[in-house]
């Protein structure tokens, strides 16, 4: 087996070979699967199977929402990520490229998306993720238990060669909104889904860095905020929320009983369903984090960045909030209110990522999307820029940066139609879809 050591150089060139088992051939394996049905969940209706076309072959990605972003009860939020099950990913197509091999279906034995030297190559993030982090702590806060969290996020980092993160040696941690570590809420394979996604992200960008899963008894907006004051409470300074909703009029007092944080950087996902603001996304505490389709390019960069779009009704949210007020360090002139994304990184399936999971589905490697996926990447980033200071709000950092080499502006594409042609369309500079844009190293999440 052949891993990716954190010191390895990170380049397009030398991707394929840091995240290859066997022969070349087995290292383009799709995830095709039967009988992805989740044991637990078995009450949530999984949306219908979206596909996609990529760029550099006829071959169709497919992908379904996973069924935590189906809510299980009335009045509860939903998870803001989609499963590849079929087709041949972004990373697939690349690797067979530059291994000359034909890509061919398989099963869950190999990964098929993006790894973490991918994402670290794509957002300048090599060094740091090398030689920075240790002694911070990202916080994933996310809804139900997954029984299987440390033993699936043990076999990411194995694969990946990224240090050992468990319970046992002070890395990992889980526990529920009050901070117990025996009573957890009921196990949800849906969610389990999200998590491990979630962990698996924390760890791509900063492999040095401690994790605390703070598990929400349920997927209300008072439970998941209340794990968030505990993962607060609990010391991490870095907090990843990969969930939302319709805004409501009620949160404005969210804002204040659970994302109002000084010295604490808090990442939301800005939703799936394109064009749209929602919750809690547009608190102006939080970092909200936008989606983008990501490929491999001819560009000094290696990398070229799009507005993830599938449909006018999937793809990264954006837009103005009816309710929260517009945050200081927010200038744009057609919001009076908060307007949704800050910053953005990968989150189309199509070009998504490598995750491992065995809750309630064939134990195996797994490609996800949407701005689940962003969201604790996002949060990685900030744990590589350092502490935030303790009266500082973390979300202006980026606004800081703006117009700078510190990030990658996003110029092409849309997640809809919009009356305000940035809310929803790419431009030079800001736009909802993507906020300022990805990151390019650390420097636009330091204060």
């Amino acid at each position: 087996m052949r891993t990716r050591s954190p010191n390895t150089p990170n380049t397009p060139s030398t991707r394929a070979r840091w995240t290859r088992i066997g022969s070349a051939a087995a290292a383009t394996a799709a995830l095709v699967f039967a009988g992805l049905g989740t044991a637990v969940q078995a009450s949530a209706t999984p949306e219908a199977t979206t596909t996609a076309t990529t760029a550099t072959t006829a071959s169709k990605v497919t992908w379904s929402a996973t069924p935590c972003a189906t809510p299980k009860k009335k009045g509860e939020l939903a998870c803001d990520s989609l499963r590849v099950t079929g087709g041949l990913t972004a990373f697939q197509k690349q690797e067979a490229k530059e291994d000359g091999v034909t890509p061919k279906a398989a099963d869950a034995a190999t990964p098929s998306g993006y790894g973490p030297s991918d994402l670290q190559s794509a957002y300048g993030l090599t060094s740091a993720a090398s030689s920075k982090g240790s002694g911070e702590t990202i916080a994933i806060v996310d809804a139900y238990d997954d029984p299987n969290a440390e033993a699936d996020l043990a076999k990411y980092r194995s694969y990946y060669g990224l240090s050992s993160c468990t319970t046992a040696n002070g890395c990992f941690k889980k526990v529920s909104q009050t901070g117990s570590t025996t009573s957890l809420p009921s196990a949800d394979s849906g969610w389990a889904e999200e998590i491990s996604l979630d962990l698996d992200m924390a760890s791509a960008t900063c492999p040095n860095c401690h994790i605390t899963l703070v598990e929400a008894t349920s997927a209300t907006m008072a439970n998941l905020g209340k794990a968030v004051n505990e993962a607060v409470s609990l010391g991490a300074k870095f907090v990843s929320n990969s969930y939302g909703g319709s805004e409501s009029s009620s949160d404005t007092s969210y804002d204040t009983s659970y994302f109002n944080h000084p010295g604490v950087a808090i990442t939301v996902s800005a939703g799936d369903s394109a064009y749209g603001a929602e919750y809690p996304a547009a608190s102006k505490y939080v970092t909200s984090v936008g989606g983008t389709k990501l490929a491999t390019s001819s560009t000094t960069r290696g990398w070229t960045e799009s507005v993830w779009k599938t449909s006018n009704t999937e793809g990264t949210g954006s837009g103005c909030s009816a309710y929260d007020a517009k945050p200081t360090w927010q200038t744009d002139t057609g919001c009076a209110k908060r307007m949704i994304a800050d910053v953005s990184a990968v989150a189309d399936p199509a070009t998504g990522v490598s995750v491992y999971d065995s809750y309630g589905v064939t134990a195996g490697w797994y490609t996800f999307g949407g701005t689940s996926a962003s969201s604790p990447i996002i949060a990685g980033v900030y744990a590589l820029a350092g502490t935030p200071s303790s009266s500082s709000y973390p979300a202006q950092f980026p606004y800081q940066a703006a117009g700078t080499s510190a990030l990658n502006d996003v110029t092409s594409g849309n997640n809809g139609t919009c009356s305000t042609s940035y809310f929803c369309t790419a431009t030079s500079g800001y736009d909802g879809p993507t906020g300022w844009g990805t990151p390019e190293g650390t420097a636009a999440f330091t204060g």
